[in-house]
Parts: C-alpha cells; sequence; structure tokens
C-alpha cells in the first residue's frame, strides 16, 4: 500500500480530510504514529494478548503475519554472531534490530573433535544459571550434544563449562518492523526531512489493522473519544 494511501486513509478515519480546525494532523505526526502502532501490533500478537489469545505461531493467521519478521543472523544482510569466550559460556551482542526471541543454533567443537558437531540449545533463565551448570542432567554435554542459554544486558550466552568452542551459531528472532519514511516529510525520529520513500513491508491487509492502530493513538493524541473506541474494536475484531 502506497504511503500516499495511508495518509488518505488515516485522515478519513479522523474526520479531517476537509478539516481546517486545530486538530489537523501533520504527515510526520501520522508517520510517527504508525511506526509505533506497528511495534504496538507486533508485540500484542506475538505474545497473544488480543481476542481470540493466539499467540506467536499458535495459528496459521499468526504464521503467515509475522513470517516476514522472522530473521536469521548470517543470512539477509544481518551480520553473523561474534561468539566471545567468558571462560564457561560464549556470548555475542544481540543484532540492533532484535524484538524477540525465537530460537538460537549452533554447532560445537572440542579438542577431540574437530568437526563441527550439531548443538541442541534450550533457552534458560539467568536466575536458574547455577543449577543448570550443576546438573549433571542438564549441564553443557558434548557428548550428548546439549546445552543451554540465556540473556542478559542485551546479548546472548551460550554455556560451555570449558567443554567445547560454539561455531557457526545462528540467532532466529523477531526483527522490529521497518519504519516507514514519506520523501520530504520531517522525520520524527532524526528530526529531518526524509530524502527516500520507504513503504511498509506489511501485506495490505495487515496495513488496514495497523491504519486503525493509528488512528487510535491519535484519537487518544486529540481526546476523539469516539474514534478511540470505534478503532480499538476494529482492531481487535480483525485479528
Amino acid at each position: 500500500m502506497l504511503n500516499s494511501t495511508i495518509l488518505l486513509k488515516v485522515k478519513q478515519r479522523l474526520n479531517k480530510l476537509a478539516s481546517n480546525d486545530f486538530d489537523n494532523i501533520q504527515p510526520w505526526q501520522i508517520i510517527e504514529a504508525f511506526d509505533k502502532g506497528q511495534v504496538d501490533w507486533c508485540r500484542r500478537n506475538l505474545h497473544g494478548l488480543n481476542v481470540v489469545k493466539e499467540g506467536d505461531e499458535q495459528s496459521t493467521r499468526r504464521v503467515d503475519d509475522f513470517q516476514i519478521l522472522l530473521t536469521t543472523t548470517g543470512r539477509n544482510s544481518v551480520p553473523a554472531l561474534n561468539m566471545e569466550n567468558r571462560i564457561f559460556y560464549y556470548e555475542a551482542d544481540l543484532p540492533i534490530d532484535y524484538l524477540q526471541w525465537k530460537r538460537v543454533s549452533t554447532e560445537a567443537i572440542s579438542s577431540c573433535c574437530p568437526k563441527p558437531k550439531r548443538m541442541i540449545v534450550y533457552p534458560a533463565e539467568v536466575a536458574n544459571r547455577d543449577v543448570l551448570l550443576r546438573d549433571v542432567n542438564k549441564q553443557p554435554n558434548f557428548d550428548w550434544a546439549e546445552t543451554f542459554s540465556t540473556m542478559e544486558n542485551n546479548k546472548l550466552q551460550i554455556y560451555t563449562n570449558e567443554l567445547f568452542t560454539p561455531v557457526n551459531t545462528q540467532l532466529v528472532y523477531y526483527r522490529q518492523p521497518r519504519r516507514i519514511q514519506i520523501s520530504g516529510v520531517t522525520n520524527p525520529y532524526i528530526g529531518v526531512p526524509s530524502t527516500v520513500n520507504v513503504e511498509s513491508e506489511f501485506k495490505d491487509d495487515i496495513i488496514e489493522l495497523l491504519i486503525d492502530e493509528t488512528v487510535k493513538i491519535l484519537a487518544g493524541d486529540i481526546e476523539a473519544i469516539n474514534q478511540i473506541q470505534r478503532e480499538s474494536q476494529a482492531v481487535e475484531n480483525n485479528n
């Protein structure tokens, strides 16, 4: 869907197409509200806080809606993880566009086994790290090709107990949705006019929902109660 169409639809839903009063909405405000609405919609539906309580990959619709945001490090121009040794674990920075965890996969080598072996990596809580490292049934084990990972301080940690070295590590995650831009309109995030036109990457049916999200946000800004109620209902009924 063209950005010009998004602007038109938002003004139509706000009943501002022919308005000359002080509540006129500027294009940069619509851009900011649309980009915020994208993140709000993604977080709510990935977590399952919608009418039917469907979360991440719990239905074919959720899979279809969010597959465009699934990203793997080392592919699609996303830098590969640079794992650094921290004695009993290796760690790497999370990508700058990281939104939500999906999985991590890695291979491993050791002094006695230079050929990479595929490992199973279980996500774990930082609070349970010491317990897992002591438990013989859950601690990292190269022979059984199993280990666990945690996230802390915007970093991914893969635990090794100094038994192996992870190689060819890939993080699969949901990234932040791409922000839209309109050429010549001030970019609200950097404060200067955009030099390019960037359209939404979502399908048209999802953009229709995001327009409702945008109108809901703007209606709250200008205290338009009827539009808030209408758009909130429209967003949830069509999820």
